[in-house]
């Protein structure tokens, strides 16, 4: 640190200022001497700079940024000449911000920056003008003024008093200096005048930056004189228009002569609009014809009109429901789900006696690629009914459902409307995807607006704001689709039916690869003629290593790029390959990304087999426990959340209830818990039996069966409690090769709801205490 310090005379003022300055980094301003402005300081380093400044001698370095929106420059990114100023006035806001008022003193060449933990330091040293005057520079300096003027002129953004403070000034560096504060150009135009030592090359610089500057202006006055005198004239012409209407009623003529109005009064006459409907397209068609062809008004109310004459309002397509028929076509299209095609036979059964939809909005979940979407299509062309389907995914603006009101520019109707005007019928089978992934903002709640859109008590009314007249929903009939139901709001999900699609079990899989997705990859892919194929060993070995899924979207994903690779063999060679069997798959698709877990370990003490959900089906969890040399305490491992991290507190105090003998051992040891993958989160309270079942293997020494999977909530009573997400528990069950389920007899509705297939596979055990669950999963081998 040093103390040299430097002069700057100015007028009759003298300040002797420090080599060594607090810096202030400016975005988009700079300051020239002899200017006096405020300034806004936020960052903490600039703001801890001001503050260094008014300790000291109230001076401040001040240099512009090269790039305004660096939020912590250096010295590469900073200018190299700055400005010293004086600082003369600090308000501080409550937001922490100062608003500061400076003057600038003059100019410096910035040598070199030290950065502390509160803000920037440089060293400066002044920078001399060369300020030798001759004819040329007075001549220049009778031009700028004379510029000047006209440019304050010109410029609205600059008051008239400017040109009484500048054009007073006698010496003609602070001239060039003011005037240069004024020039509203870029910060790297104004630099470059900072930089400027030659006091005449600089007023040549600002002389053509002036001139440069009064021709844009002059071309912007011409071009805003243009736009009034084509105001004018429109005016002119909207009075004449008027003028002549008025003059056409006089000679009888009427409104609707015009060929456009004429066009849409037949329209009107012609469609099959609600009586409300055609009262108002009746008062919008004699609102048009008042109004000017170019009007932008009158483009709104062709586009109502349109909107509203284009609308299925009688329009419906003829329902032909045979059962049997929809029982092959689903068939055809899906293979297992035998549950949920019974439950759409029979809605349409319902629906073919009644002809009515009341009450059945059906809403099919189950996790990503098990075919709910393409059972909304197979519904609709059972019927016979045009199919519509909108994405909810991501939705925030309640205006999607509802459309936007008239006054907005570019209003249009929302998604339902939009749909229903697309499909041409009132009566289509209308696919709402992924109702479970709406959002909600400060522009409005989407599944609010549904609520309306699916309750048949309010539909036959529905009110788009786009419209503002009410169209009949009632014989739309709508399906929903979603992974979960966690994230529907209760009032939502009580107008729908919930038909749960359960993951696909293994048999399934491979049914469904070899008579839908193999033959549709290979018609894809151009290798129908291939006369091999896939061994049943390779689609298994596909299954199992590179897939892991409820559903068979990567599947059938995997398949196509097997597919892939036979027709690029075929197009190298002119020859297809012999048979994939399970062996050679990883010649097509390397290396297995997964390992199938299996329950094939032999018994162990302190290791239980739980299940979990998870929004792409059902996985299980291999909880360990073990006893180390500790004081008494629980340590739970794996990513465990909140939740699951409490009930494994609950069930270590039931299984040390249920061990009184052990209680000199708990004080002496540490309890570990772990739940593999530990990469992956994992929560809820349905590995609550399964942990206490662990604690008590590892307290009595009895080992656990390793065919036995369980899940359920556990109390400190040792009651066992209803859990979610069983059909998908269940196949993940399966799939790891477990023979028995423990479950809650809570869940016994549930347990009837399973398909067939998966309780003819598993062996299901409904209990209601820990007892009953440790009867069944430990041995008697110790």
């Amino acid at each position: 640190m040093t103390d040299d310090r430097f002069l700057i005379q100015r007028d009759d003022e003298e300040h002797l200022v420090p080599s060594r300055l607090p810096l202030l980094p400016l975005r988009d301003v700079v300051v020239f001497p002899f200017m006096v402005t405020p300034l806004l300081v936020g960052r903490p380093a600039s703001v801890a700079a001001v503050e260094a400044a008014m300790e000291a001698e109230k001076l401040l370095c001040v240099v512009a940024q090269r790039e305004a929106d660096t939020e912590e420059p250096d010295q590469e990114d900073l200018f190299a000449v700055g400005t010293v100023i004086r600082v003369l006035q600090v308000i501080r806001t409550p937001d922490e911000t100062l608003k500061i008022l400076v003057e600038g003193l003059a100019r410096v060449d910035i040598d070199d920056l030290q950065e502390t933990e509160e803000h920037l330091w440089a060293s400066v040293a002044p920078r001399h003008d060369d300020t030798q005057s001759g004819p040329r520079s007075e001549a220049l300096a009778r031009s700028i003024k004379e510029r000047f003027k006209d440019y304050v002129r010109l410029n609205k953004r600059l008051p008239d008093e400017v040109l009484l403070s500048v054009l007073n000034l006698e010496e003609i560096d602070r001239m060039a200096d003011s005037i240069s504060a004024y020039i509203l150009g870029k910060t790297s135009l104004k630099q470059e005048l900072l930089e400027e030592p030659d006091v005449e090359l600089r007023l040549s610089r600002i002389n053509q930056i002036l001139a440069d500057e009064l021709e844009i202006l002059e071309i912007e006055q011409r071009i805003d004189t243009e736009v009034q005198s084509q105001v004018q004239k429109n005016q002119r012409e909207f009075y004449l228009h008027e003028q002549l209407r008025a003059i056409r009623k006089e000679l009888g003529y009427h409104a609707d002569d015009d060929s456009e109005a004429e066009e849409y009064a037949e329209r009107i006459e012609k469609s099959d609009l609600s009586a409300e409907a055609r009262d108002v397209a009746r008062r919008e068609l004699s609102r048009l014809a008042r109004m000017p062809g170019m009007s932008p008004e009158a483009a709104v109310v062709r586009n109502y009109l349109d909107t509203l004459l284009d609308l299925p309002w009688k329009k419906r397509s003829r329902d032909r429901i045979d059962t049997r028929k929809v029982r092959q076509r689903l068939d055809a299209d899906h293979y297992g789900l035998e549950k949920v095609k019974d439950r759409i036979v029979e809605f349409l059964s319902v629906y073919k006696l009644t002809r009515k939809l009341q009450g059945s909005i059906l809403c099919l979940v189950g996790p990503p690629g098990v075919g709910k979407t393409s059972l909304g299509r197979s519904i609709a062309d059972s019927m016979n009914r045009k199919f519509v389907r909108i994405s909810l995914g991501g939705v925030r603006d309640e205006a999607e459902i509802r459309g936007h009101r008239r006054t907005y520019i570019g209003s249009k109707p929302g998604r339902v409307i939009e749909s229903l005007r697309k499909a041409g019928t009132r009566n289509p089978v209308f696919l709402l995807d992924e109702i479970d992934k709406m959002g909600a903002d400060f522009r409005g709640d989407p599944a609010s607006a549904l609520l309306e859109v699916l309750d048949p008590e309010q539909n036959s009314h529905f009110s788009d704001h786009y419209l503002e007249v009410d169209f009949d929903l009632s014989q739309v009939l709508f399906v929903t689709t979603a992974n979960s139901l966690h994230s529907i709001p209760p009032a939502l999900e009580d107008r729908m039916e919930i038909i749960r699609l359960p993951g696909y079990l293994e048999h399934e899989k491979l049914a469904i690869a070899e008579r839908f997705l193999i033959p549709r990859q290979r018609e894809r892919n151009g290798i129908d003629d291939w006369p091999a194929g896939l061994r049943r060993g390779a689609i298994q070995t596909i299954i199992d290593g590179y897939t892991r899924e409820a559903g068979v979207r990567n599947l059938e994903r995997e398949i196509g790029s097997v597919c892939r690779k036979v027709a690029t063999r075929k197009a190298e060679t002119d020859r297809y390959p012999g048979w994939i069997k399970a062996r050679n798959v990883e010649r097509y698709l390397g290396k297995p990304r997964y390992r199938r877990a299996q329950v094939d370990r032999d018994p162990e003490v302190g290791v239980v087999i739980g299940l979990a959900w998870t929004e792409v089906g059902g996985e299980i969890l291999e909880i360990e426990v073990t006893a180390l040399p500790g004081e008494g305490k629980l340590v739970l491992t794996g990513n465990i959340k909140d939740v699951m991290k409490e009930s494994g507190e609950a069930a270590l105090s039931y299984a040390r209830v249920r061990c009184p003998e052990r209680a000199d051992w708990f004080k002496q040891h540490q309890i570990h818990i772990h739940v593999p993958e530990g990469a992956i989160p994992k929560d809820g309270p349905s590995a609550g039996i399964a942990m206490a079942t662990a604690l008590v293997s590892l307290f009595s020494g009895r080992k656990v069966r390793k065919d036995v999977a369980m899940t359920g909530e556990v109390t400190l009573r040792g009651k066992v409690l209803a859990i979610g997400g069983l059909p998908e528990k269940a196949v993940a069950a399966i799939r790891a090769g477990a023979r028995h389920l423990i479950i809650p007899r809570d869940n016994e509705k549930d347990f009837l709801e399973l398909s067939p297939v998966i309780r003819r596979e598993l062996d299901v055990h409904l209990v209601e205490s820990m007892d009953a669950v440790l009867d069944l999963a430990l041995s008697d081998d110790a």
